[in-house]
């Protein structure tokens, strides 16, 4: 896949907010004829051999609250047009929907090996697994995909092996430590050694948009208190003085990888927030459940 510079004012309403984290910018990519617009990880987009891309909102055919580039078969979006937007993003990869794999979420921290017999479960022929929230592989032309709306997608490529990972880390999938379980899988399967991995946190809710109920705080801060020296929970008030609590998934799954020997230079953490930017990204907070669904998706490429 290349990436193609393109300046963000070249999307006029999106007005993306940044966050504080590292930058990951948006490219264009050519789509069999149509422009994608689509994040992607600066250390990723550098690595020979690998391709891979956050998608935004734009740049496919669904319409209304599914507008456009939606990526959900379930939430009410009519097939034909979900079929085409899956067409579009294998077209940037150089592939046809056939050889995208899709994880089957359900806030899991169950992790798949994908092989040359799963190409096209999930897009072009039905998954026949449940539960899982991550894949892994070492099968060049597998699109591995991930499904986000807040939540955060991880990617993982290790350069040594040519092996590729990704996963959904919403909070029960961090609280779990899915990222580690993906780094322990590929050190089982292809012999990766987690100071190779190059790892990408993308576009997901940041910590300030994050507000969660009391019982989610106390098991951040049971599983994440005093580790690697940085916080995950704040603790606030609302304006009317009642209680708040924040978590920051951006760092809870940095200190995930790094504790599973990921190197920090070799993690980079998003700085764009999809609640703050839902015009360009769908949030399930900021649209109160009335969106698609997001894609983040990773390939080892054809030697």
């Amino acid at each position: 896949m290349s990436y193609d510079k393109v300046n963000r004012k070249s999307f006029p309403g999106t007005g993306i907010q940044a966050r504080g984290g590292e930058h990951f910018p948006i490219r264009e990519v050519n789509a069999d004829g149509s422009v994608l617009p689509v994040f992607v990880s600066p250390m990723l987009a550098e690595l020979p051999g690998v391709s891979h891309c956050f998608t935004t909102r734009e740049g496919g055919v669904s319409e209304g609250i599914f507008r456009s580039l939606n990526l959900s078969f379930r939430r009410g979006d009519e097939t034909e047009r979900v079929e085409e937007n899956y067409r579009r993003v294998a077209s940037a990869f150089g592939a046809a929907p056939d050889r995208i794999v899709c994880t089957d979420q359900t806030h899991t921290a169950n992790i798949r090996v994908a092989t040359e017999a799963d190409a096209g479960k999930g897009v072009t022929k039905p998954r026949d697994y449940t539960d899982v929230d991550g894949l892994v592989t070492n099968v060049p032309g597998l699109i591995l995909g991930v499904f986000v709306a807040d939540c955060v997608p991880v990617l993982l490529a290790d350069p040594a092996t040519g092996a590729v990972g990704a996963v959904h880390s919403g909070w029960r999938g961090t609280a779990a430590q899915i990222g580690a379980g993906a780094v322990r899988l590929m050190e089982e399967q292809y012999g990766t050694r987690a100071e190779d991995l190059i790892c990408a946190v993308g576009p997901s809710i940041c910590r300030d948009c994050y507000e969660v109920s009391e019982d989610v705080a106390v098991q951040f801060e049971d599983v994440f208190a005093e580790r690697s020296g940085e916080a995950v929970f704040y603790k606030g008030k609302s304006p009317e003085g009642e209680p708040k609590y924040l978590v920051d998934l951006w760092q809870a799954n940095r200190i995930v990888l790094e504790e599973a020997g990921v190197l920090p230079e070799h993690i980079s953490v998003t700085d764009v927030c999809t609640a703050c930017n839902c015009r360009l990204l769908f949030s399930h907070r900021a649209s109160h459940g009335r969106r698609g669904n997001l894609g983040a998706f990773i390939m080892r490429e054809h030697k």
